[in-house]
C-alpha cells in the first residue's frame, strides 16, 4: 500500500503539490477558530445547586435543604459523587459527574430531580443551578467607581446604592449580550430597595400590625387588564392602573379605618430608599467599590470573549453618567497573551534552529527547503485537528511540540533521495524525466518503512497518556493529542508531499558532498571513537557507575504533578474569626489593601468579601479574596526580583496587622483548587462525622502533625465555630395564654428584624423591592428588642420577652 501511495504521489506530483493550497487555506481558517487559553481546563464535570434560605442557620440549612437535595440526587446516571456546603442563609450542593458526561445532559437530569423534590424542602425556597462555567470561567473583572466631584441628578455625591444600580441596570444587561458570556456576577454596594419602616409606638396607637402594612402595600400596587371595548370600529384596551410610582403614593396608601378615620402608611411609618441586608462587599485600593465578574460559557475561547467584553465595556462607558467609570481590574487576555507569547517564541526559535541545522547538515539548499516546509505544513494540519477535536492552544498542548521529531522522517527521505540522484549523475550522465522519477521512487521506498516506523514508535509512546483519567487526563490529554496529531501529519506529508516535492524541484545538476560541519565533526569524532574502542571496558564501567549514581540522585529529587504556572498576579486570602461582620471586614480590608498598595511592584489591588449575588464562590463575611495585580516587570524597581521574594515581603508586611491569617496563591490556581476539591489549598484534609466537638479535636491533631512535615507552608485549620447568634426561643405556654402561635411569633420577628418583601416598584425597566421592617436604630438594638410590642387579636400587645426568650449563643459557621 505504501508503494502505491508513493507511486501516486510522484506520478501526480503537481496535484499533490496543489493540495498545499488546501492545507494552507483550511489551516489558516482553523487558526482563527482555535480556542486559546493559558492552561488546560482541568475542572471536572460538575453542576452547582444554590438555594437561598434567608434566616436559616447552617444546621437548619443542612437539615432542611442540603440533605434532602443530596439524598434526592443519589442514583443519577453517570453520577460520581456530591459535596455540599451549608452556611447561614445558603445551601450549596456540588454534583460531580463522570468524565465525558455532557454538561447539558447532566443539567437536564438535575433539573428533573429538583422539580420532584420541591415538596420536600421548605416552601418558598427555590434551588437554582449555577452558571454553565468552569474554573477558567472568570475571565474579566471590573470595578464601578465615581470620582469625588461626581454628582447624582439630585446634586448629591454618588452612593454605594447608586453605583450598584448602574452596575445592575446599565452595565450588566449589556455585557450579558456578549457572545460567550454566561453570567455577569455582581458584588459590592447595595441593592436599591424602598424601605417602609413602621414605628412600633405608632403601630400600637393606631392598632396596626406589620402584616396590615404589608397587606396594604400588596393590595395597592398592581396594574390589571380588563379586556377591550369595540367602539366605532376600533378596539379600545381597558386597563386598571394601580402601580405605585413614587414615595408619596406609598405614604398615602390607606391601611385601615379607625372610627371612620383612615390610617395611612405615612401615619405609622417612614418611607425612603434603603439598603439591602447584603452578603458580600468589594473594595479597591482601600476604597469600597462595586465589582463585576464576567463568566465565560464552557467551551468558549477565553481570549476572544475577554477581548469582546473589554471592547463592549468601552462602549458602555460612553453611556454612563458623568464622573462614573467602569474600569477593568483583571483581564484573562493578559495572561493568555503572555502564555501564548512564550509558546510562540519557543516554537519559532525551535523551528529556526531546526531549519538552520538542516541547511548546515544536508548541504543542499533545495533539499533543506523541502524538509523545512514540513514544519509549517504539519503545524497547520495539527491546528485543524485541534479545532475538530476541541483541544485548546495552551502551554501544555503547544509547549510539548518538538520540530526535530516532526522532520525526522522527512530528513531521512530527502537525504537518501539526494544521495541516489547524485549517484545517478556520476560521469556527467543526465537522467530523463522517467528515470529521475523512478530514482526518487526507489530512494523513497528504500527508507520509507524505517522512517515511518521511527515516527510511529515515537507516536505510540504517547498513547498510554490517553488512559489517564480525572485531573491528570484533563491536564495531559491535550499535550498527547497535539503531539500525536503533529507526528501523524508529518507522516502523511513524508509519504505524499515530500516525494512529490523532490520529484518537482530536485532536477538539474545535483551534487552530494559533506558540509563543513559534518567534516569537522567527523575529524573530532573519529579519534574519540578509536580511543573508546581501545579502552572499552573502562568506558563500560564508568558508564555503569554514572548510571547508578544518576539513579540514586533521582531518588533525592522532589516530585511535583506539574510545574506551577506563574500567572503574573497574586491572590491573598484573608481569614478572620468567624464572628467578624461584613462592615468590620470592609474596614479591615481597607487597611490591608493600603499596605499592599504601598509595594512599588503593585499596580492595583481589589478584593471580594463574602458571597456575591450568584453564589458560585460562597464565603462568609469573615473571609476575603484579595487580588494583587502586579505591574509589568520592566516597571519594577528590580526587574530580576523573583515573585516568591515579593510574596515573602508581602507576608512579612501583613503579618503585623492584627486579626488576620493569610494564604497566598494565584487567581486561576485558587479557583481550580476550590472547584475540584472544595478547598482552596493545594492539599486539603477533610474529617467527617456527626460530633462537631470530636471533629475539632481530631482536626487539631491532624494540624499539629501536618505542621511538622518538611515543605508544608500556610498550614491552617478552618474555623467552624464561633458565629454569634441571637435565638428567639418561643415560650409555648405563654404564647397559648395570649392566643398566639409559634408561626405568628416567627413571622413577626422575621418581618420586624429581617424585613418582609411587600411587592415591587418599577422605574422603567428597573425593578426594586418594597421591604417592610423596623427602623435601623431599633432593629440593631439587641438589648431593646425584648421590649418590642407583639400585637394581639384584641388590639392590645405584649412585650417580646413575655412570650419568648432572647438567647445569645455560638453556632457552627458551616456544615
Amino acid at each position: 500500500m505504501i508503494e502505491s501511495i508513493l507511486r501516486l504521489a510522484i506520478n501526480r506530483r503537481y496535484l499533490v503539490l496543489s493540495l498545499l493550497l488546501v492545507i494552507i487555506g483550511v489551516g489558516m481558517w482553523s487558526f482563527q477558530k482555535l480556542p486559546i487559553d493559558a492552561v488546560p481546563d482541568i475542572t471536572n464535570v460538575q453542576v452547582q445547586i444554590n438555594t437561598s434560605a434567608p434566616g436559616y442557620s447552617p444546621l437548619e440549612a443542612e437539615q432542611r435543604v442540603t440533605f434532602p437535595i443530596e439524598t434526592a440526587l443519589a442514583g443519577l446516571p453517570k453520577l460520581s459523587h456530591t459535596r455540599s456546603l451549608s452556611r447561614y442563609g445558603l445551601s450549596q450542593v456540588t454534583v460531580i459527574f463522570e468524565e465525558g458526561t455532557d454538561i447539558y445532559f447532566a443539567r437536564n437530569l438535575i433539573n428533573a430531580r429538583l422539580a420532584a423534590i420541591k415538596g420536600v424542602i421548605p416552601s418558598g425556597l427555590e434551588p437554582e443551578m449555577g452558571p454553565i462555567s468552569t474554573g477558567l470561567g472568570e475571565i474579566f473583572m471590573y470595578t464601578v467607581q465615581a470620582s469625588p466631584d461626581a454628582k447624582m441628578s439630585n446634586g448629591e455625591p454618588y452612593t454605594a446604592i447608586a453605583l450598584r444600580e448602574i452596575q445592575d441596570w446599565i452595565i450588566k444587561p449589556q455585557l450579558a449580550q456578549v457572545k460567550g458570556v454566561i453570567e455577569v456576577n455582581s458584588i459590592g454596594g447595595y441593592n436599591k430597595q424602598y424601605h417602609i419602616t413602621p414605628d412600633p409606638e405608632k403601630l400600637l396607637f393606631h392598632r396596626v400590625s406589620f402584616e396590615d402594612v404589608s397587606d396594604a402595600l400588596r393590595k395597592n400596587n398592581d396594574n390589571r387588564g380588563a379586556g377591550y371595548i369595540e367602539k366605532s370600529g376600533q378596539q379600545v384596551l381597558v386597563r386598571s392602573i394601580g402601580q405605585l410610582a413614587t414615595i408619596d403614593q406609598i405614604l398615602n396608601i390607606v391601611i385601615k379605618k379607625n372610627n371612620e378615620i383612615p390610617v395611612k402608611i405615612g401615619d405609622v411609618a417612614s418611607v425612603g430608599i434603603g439598603k439591602e441586608l447584603r452578603t458580600g462587599a468589594a473594595t479597591r485600593n482601600g476604597i469600597e467599590t462595586v465589582l463585576g465578574t464576567t463568566m465565560m460559557l464552557i467551551g468558549e475561547n477565553s481570549r476572544t470573549v475577554a477581548l469582546e467584553v473589554e471592547q463592549k465595556l468601552g462602549e458602555i462607558q460612553q453611556s454612563l453618567p458623568k464622573g462614573v467609570t467602569a474600569e477593568a481590574v483583571y483581564d484573562r487576555t493578559t495572561l493568555v497573551d503572555k502564555a501564548i507569547g512564550t509558546v510562540t517564541k519557543n516554537l519559532v526559535e525551535g523551528a529556526i534552529l531546526v531549519i538552520v541545522v538542516l541547511f548546515l547538515l544536508l548541504g543542499n539548499l533545495r533539499a533543506a527547503l523541502i524538509t523545512a516546509a514540513v514544519i509549517p505544513l504539519s503545524m497547520l494540519m495539527t491546528i485543524t485537528g485541534m479545532v475538530k477535536t476541541g483541544v485548546s492552544a495552551n502551554l501544555m498542548s503547544l509547549g510539548a511540540l518538538d520540530f526535530g521529531l516532526i522532520v525526522d522522517g522527512a530528513v531521512i527521505i530527502v537525504e537518501n533521495s539526494v544521495r541516489r540522484l547524485a549517484e545517478a549523475q556520476h560521469n556527467g550522465y543526465r537522467q530523463n524525466l522517467k528515470e529521475r522519477l523512478n530514482t526518487v521512487y526507489e530512494a523513497t521506498s528504500e527508507v520509507i518503512r524505517p522512517s515511518l516506523f521511527g515516527v510511529l514508535i515515537i507516536t505510540v509512546v504517547y498513547i498510554p497518556i490517553f488512559t489517564l483519567t480525572g485531573v491528570e487526563g484533563k491536564m495531559f490529554h491535550p499535550m498527547a493529542a497535539t503531539v500525536v496529531m503533529a507526528l501523524i501529519s508529518a507522516m502523511i506529508l513524508s509519504v505524499t508531499l515530500v516525494p512529490a516535492a523532490i520529484a518537482v524541484f530536485m532536477k538539474g545538476k545535483i551534487s552530494e558532498k559533506e558540509s563543513v560541519v559534518i567534516s569537522s565533526t567527523k575529524s573530532v569524532y573519529k579519534p574519540l571513537l578509536k580511543m573508546a574502542l581501545k579502552f572499552r571496558w573502562g568506558i563500560v564501567l564508568f558508564s555503569t557507575f554514572l548510571m547508578g549514581y544518576s539513579l540514586w540522585l533521582a531518588t533525592t529529587l522532589g516530585t511535583e504533578f506539574v510545574p506551577q504556572l506563574n500567572e503574573g498576579d497574586i491572590t491573598v486570602q484573608a481569614l478572620r474569626i468567624p464572628s467578624t461582620g461584613l462592615e468590620q471586614s470592609v474596614e479591615m480590608q481597607e487597611v490591608l489593601e493600603q499596605r499592599i498598595k504601598a509595594f512599588s511592584e503593585v499596580d492595583k489591588v481589589f478584593s471580594r468579601i463574602g458571597t456575591a449575588e450568584v453564589a458560585t464562590d460562597p464565603m462568609p463575611p469573615s473571609i476575603a479574596d484579595i487580588f494583587v495585580i502586579l505591574k509589568p516587570r520592566k516597571d519594577w524597581y528590580d526587574p530580576k526580583k523573583p515573585k516568591s521574594e515579593l510574596v515573602e515581603e508581602m507576608e512579612d508586611a501583613l503579618k503585623n496587622i492584627p486579626g488576620n491569617n493569610y494564604e497566598f496563591t494565584q487567581p486561576i490556581q485558587m479557583r481550580f483548587n476550590e472547584l475540584i476539591s472544595g478547598v482552596r489549598a493545594d492539599l486539603g484534609i477533610k474529617v467527617f462525622g456527626d460530633d462537631l466537638d470530636q471533629l475539632l479535636l481530631t482536626a487539631k491533631d491532624i494540624l499539629n502533625i501536618v505542621k511538622t512535615i518538611d515543605g508544608a507552608a500556610d498550614v491552617r485549620m478552618e474555623q467552624v465555630t464561633g458565629v454569634p447568634s441571637l435565638s428567639v426561643i418561643s415560650k409555648r405556654d405563654a404564647l397559648g395564654r395570649y392566643g398566639l402561635s409559634v408561626v405568628e411569633l416567627q413571622d413577626w420577628v422575621a418581618a420586624a428584624i429581617g424585613g418582609e418583601s411587600a411587592g415591587i416598584m418599577y422605574e422603567g425597566d428597573r425593578r426594586f423591592e418594597l421591604v417592610v421592617r423596623l427602623p435601623e436604630q431599633i432593629r440593631t438594638d439587641i438589648d431593646g428588642l425584648k421590649f418590642l410590642p407583639i400585637p394581639l387579636d384584641d388590639g392590645s400587645y405584649v412585650p417580646l420577652d413575655e412570650v419568648a426568650e432572647l438567647k445569645s449563643e455560638s453556632l457552627p459557621k458551616t456544615n
